[in-house]
């Protein structure tokens, strides 16, 4: 392949370590929990682990402590939450411990002073092949955009988001009917299995390393994945079905999709649309993009530009997810 090709034209080569690296750990979510948990179960040294400071969430502002945090208290770990990443107290702090390595999975970008500090570099891990989907939302966005195929990569960090040299990458199918949920899930472990073997190659010398500028890309080709935003949850029904199915699963379950629907008396339900699947009900010209065709009991479908999708579960403000039809039990005579 051309990336090998080039991991080998332009490569150099690390240091071989005798000893156990010593790792400083950077990670908040339940992602970054298994990326950590597979580098102690492989034998490695975490000198340190850093995490986001604990927020106050909920009507009741109850305290939560990130994934990272309960896990490395679980196993003892050094644990560091610094509010500011630029402090001098957290940077001396971290120069203390000595790091060889560092590893960044699911955190905040970190300032050169802090990505710059150990002796063999810092990483990070992407759920992507870069240079491709750079940005917050990489599983979201390769879903909603329709791939086939995406991955994950290990690459040292520099001072922009994203474009440092890549270390290794491992390449995923993307199934027909995943949804945003169900690919986190497989990318995070076979991220944490790619977090594993670049180590090792680091440490061992056997890894190198490629500049994403030498991979080329045509005019046009290179795809973002910028984060999230609530104009992105809304379902725009004068699309055609492919596109709505895709917005639908690269969004669920979280943060979710919502649309809105008309109702007998002249108002309109806005619900959350959970699961759904493409209708093969044939598609009627006289019916409009969003309007619902419904037997009241069994099932909920929604008109597109060239056909259906068919609703399973849903979730009505204030209330929770439920099926479909539990829904037209209770709701189903409203509907025109």
């Amino acid at each position: 392949m051309l990336l090998a090709f080039f991991f080998e034209l332009f490569s150099f080569t690390f240091a071989i370590m005798e000893t156990n690296p010593r790792i400083v750990f950077f990670g908040t979510p339940e992602f970054a929990v298994v990326s950590l948990d597979a580098l102690l179960r492989a034998g490695f040294t975490i000198a340190g682990v850093v995490t986001a400071p604990d927020k106050a969430a909920g009507r009741g502002l109850t305290v939560s402590k990130s994934a990272v945090k309960r896990y490395a208290l679980t196993h003892n770990l050094p644990l560091f939450q610094p509010e500011r990443l630029k402090s001098q107290e957290f940077h001396h702090a971290l120069a203390a411990l000595k790091p060889d390595i560092q590893i960044v999975v699911a955190f905040r970008m970190l300032p050169k002073e802090v990505w710059s500090l150990p002796t063999l570099g810092t990483f990070n891990l992407h759920a992507s092949l870069l240079p491709q989907y750079r940005g917050a939302a990489p599983i979201n966005r390769a879903i909603m955009n329709g791939e086939e195929e995406t991955g994950v990569t290990t690459f040292f960090i520099n001072e922009e988001i994203d474009t440092g040299s890549i270390l290794m990458q491992e390449y995923l199918q993307i199934h027909p009917d995943e949804n945003a949920g169900e690919l986190h899930d497989r990318l995070m472990v076979l991220g944490a299995e790619l977090v594993v073997k670049t180590v090792d190659g680091i440490v061992s010398g056997a890894v190198s390393a490629v500049s994403q500028e030498l991979i080329s890309m045509a005019p046009g080709q290179l795809k973002l994945a910028p984060k999230i935003h609530k104009s992105d949850t809304n379902i725009d029904w004068d699309q055609d079905t492919r596109t709505v199915y895709n917005q639908i699963r690269g969004l669920t379950p979280y943060p979710g999709v919502y649309t809105e629907i008309e109702l007998k008396d002249g108002s309109s339900l806005v619900f959350k649309v959970g699961s759904v699947r493409v209708s093969d009900t044939p598609y009627q010209q006289a019916l409009i993009p969003g309007n619902v065709f419904t037997d009241r009991k069994r099932f909920l479908k929604i008109a597109t530009r060239d056909g259906y999708i068919e609703v399973l579960t849903l979730q009505p403000a204030s209330k929770k997810l439920m099926n479909v039809s539990d829904f037209l039990n209770g709701s189903g005579a409203l509907l025109t």
